[in-house]
């Protein structure tokens, strides 16, 4: 009953920040079959085997043993893949100081949180 409130009350506006927290909660536990970078038009694997992370007000990708990506939730805008197997994450990472980066992440098929 809660989750048909909670799917009513969403925010629907991808530029607020309670849309994108709400997005951050979504994604954040999935597991990650591989990352990639889209670089001058050309998407490059740069990870793969890891997970998606909210520490504080951050939002971590994690893979190949090292944090891919680091943004602020609220400086991030992420949309979901039609086919619900990732998402695409555009956000200034912190862990490159702060240079523009967008990251698209695959998740594990069986580990799909309902």
């Amino acid at each position: 009953m809660f989750k048909f409130f909670k799917k009513w009350t969403q925010s629907k506006n991808p530029s607020s920040k309670r849309y994108r927290y709400e997005m951050a909660e979504r994604i954040c536990g999935h597991h990650v079959k591989y990352v990639t970078e889209r670089i001058n038009n050309v998407d490059e694997v740069i990870g793969r085997s890891g997970s998606l992370n909210i520490r504080d007000d951050e939002l971590l990708v994690y893979a190949s043993f090292d944090v891919l990506m680091r943004c602020k939730i609220a400086d991030m805008e992420a949309s979901e893949l039609l086919s619900k197997d990732g998402v695409v994450i555009t956000a200034p990472d912190l862990e490159h100081g702060g240079k523009m980066r967008t990251v698209i992440v695959y998740y594990v098929y069986h580990t799909k949180n309902l």
